[in-house]
């Protein structure tokens, strides 16, 4: 009679977890297979070394991996930039030590999907992931509607003028709109609305003691999301932090929509 495979069997059942429960936790994990956490770092660890398992950086949080092909195919387009983003995030913040957030479009807002403060050195307010970020005043919004195709920024603004939301009042203002997109393009990266000194991460703008830039991830014509660099407004001037980090921070865009290209194959 041929003999069970324990390790096997446990990390089947942990793969089965995740499929009904995706974006698990290590606790989540714990409850749902009533296997031990250190067997299950274990576990986890050997399935994330093959790619069958990946863990987010922004929570820790873990999921299935897009190496299985099956899984792949089901899974959301924006999930699958988080993850290629995820370990491209971690280099640049360790490089540069600011942090970054990675930004999808969800409608008629935009939705972090990844994040690396969590290892920044500085101690910036922790986003979570999911949370809805205004289109026309923050970094990521504009630098994504300044260089997606016309009809998507046509599409987006439709959902946007006739909102009642204050921070969405720029869609009912085109000229202005357009001004500040092609100023955008001109310098080669977004900046917050400089009329506010808040940010945009979930509702109307707030204080947060920060600026940020941003650029798109272009995947050819088409943009596929966009990602900032955040500092605390004391240290550093717009102007000089682009001149010091947007480098960095462009070849960390070009390398995320590389790393999903290699995915797709």
């Amino acid at each position: 009679m041929a003999q069970v495979i324990k390790g096997l069997e446990r990390g089947l059942r942990v793969l089965q977890a995740l499929q009904m429960q995706p974006d698990s936790s290590l606790h989540d994990l714990h409850l749902v297979t009533a296997i031990s956490k250190p067997s299950l770092l274990r576990i986890l660890y050997t399935l994330t070394r093959a790619g069958v398992v990946t863990r987010r950086l922004g929570d820790g949080c873990y999921r299935i991996g897009s190496t299985l092909s099956h899984a792949q195919s089901r899974r959301e387009h924006r999930d699958r930039i988080a993850e290629a983003a995820a370990p491209v995030l971690e280099r640049l913040c360790t490089r540069v030590s600011w942090p970054s957030d990675l930004m999808v479009p969800a409608g008629d807002h935009m939705e972090i999907r990844e994040t690396n403060r969590t290892r920044s050195p500085f101690l910036l307010q922790q986003e979570r992931i999911g949370l809805p970020v205004n289109w026309l005043n923050s970094a990521v919004g504009r630098a994504y509607l300044a260089y997606c195709l016309p009809t998507e920024r046509q599409r987006i603004l439709a959902l946007l003028v006739h909102s009642k939301k204050p921070e969405d009042r720029l869609a009912r203002e085109p000229e202005r709109l357009n001004a500040i997109l092609a100023g955008v393009r001109t310098l080669g990266y977004a900046t917050r609305d400089s009329a506010h000194v808040g940010g945009y991460y979930g509702g109307p703008p707030h204080a947060d003691g920060l600026l940020a830039i941003a650029v798109p991830l272009r995947d050819g014509r088409r943009v596929i999301g966009a990602i900032n660099m955040l500092w605390l407004r004391t240290a550093f001037t717009i102007e000089a932090f682009a001149a010091r980090y947007l480098p960095d921070l462009e070849a960390a865009a070009t390398e995320i929509v590389t790393a999903l290209h290699k995915r797709r194959h």
